[in-house]
């Protein structure tokens, strides 16, 4: 692997993730272009686990676009919920990715199971850094807390809106981008699950420098 990373392909159509990963690296400099602006069609996410996901999507841009490429796979799991909707939590939201639709869905479903407050829950990241010969690298990061409804923010989105990490006294969907990473520039605190993720990747490929 390369000593230093200048630009990234970002294996993503999600505009809420690309956002996020293009402020995460911009503090190393780094150029992020998503699959979107190359026209790349987004492959079948068989996976089984985030990690599994994520690296079919890396590896699929990578190869594509002949260049280095980083893919996300993330969601929330609900412990009342036997870790649902996991895997499938972009699948809650339908074609339309309607997360309003998706977070009603994760009500009905705890309603349907009984389930009581507090609503224990975390989120996952995996992140996958591809190269075109097929070799990865992968990262995770999670965030605990629970869930509160009715859902409280109009920021990030996905499920951020009811979800309240644990220590804190607002949701995601409350918090601005800067509050929801946690990440100064030294890069030492990370309060979101994707921050945390990126933190070790970043850790891993982004401090790298040529000795020379």
């Amino acid at each position: 692997m390369p000593k230093r990373i200048d630009k990234l392909l970002i294996a993503t159509h999600n505009e809420g993730k690309l956002e996020e990963i293009r402020q995460l690296l911009a503090i190393f400099g780094v150029t992020a272009i998503s699959a979107a602006d190359l026209g790349l069609p987004a492959p079948e996410e068989t996976g089984a686990s985030f990690a599994g996901n994520a690296e079919i999507k890396a590896k699929a841009a990578a190869q594509s676009a002949n260049m280095a490429a980083l893919a996300d796979d993330s969601g929330l799991c609900v412990d009342a919920l036997a870790g649902g909707p996991g895997v499938h939590s972009a699948r809650w939201a339908g074609p339309s990715r309607n997360f309003n639709a998706a977070i009603e869905k994760v009500e009905a479903a705890l309603q349907k199971a009984h389930a009581t407050q507090p609503f224990k829950a975390h989120f996952t990241c995996a992140l996958a850094l591809a190269w075109p010969n097929g070799e990865a690298e992968n990262f995770e990061g999670k965030v605990f807390g629970q869930l509160v409804f009715p859902p409280k923010g109009t920021l990030g989105f996905g499920y951020d809106p009811i979800f309240l990490p644990d220590g804190f006294a607002r949701t995601f969907g409350e918090m601005t981008s800067e509050e929801k990473h946690g990440i100064p520039r030294d890069g030492s605190v990370a309060l979101s699950h994707r921050a945390r993720a990126f933190r070790d990747f970043a850790r891993t490929c982004l401090d790298r420098r040529e000795s020379s």
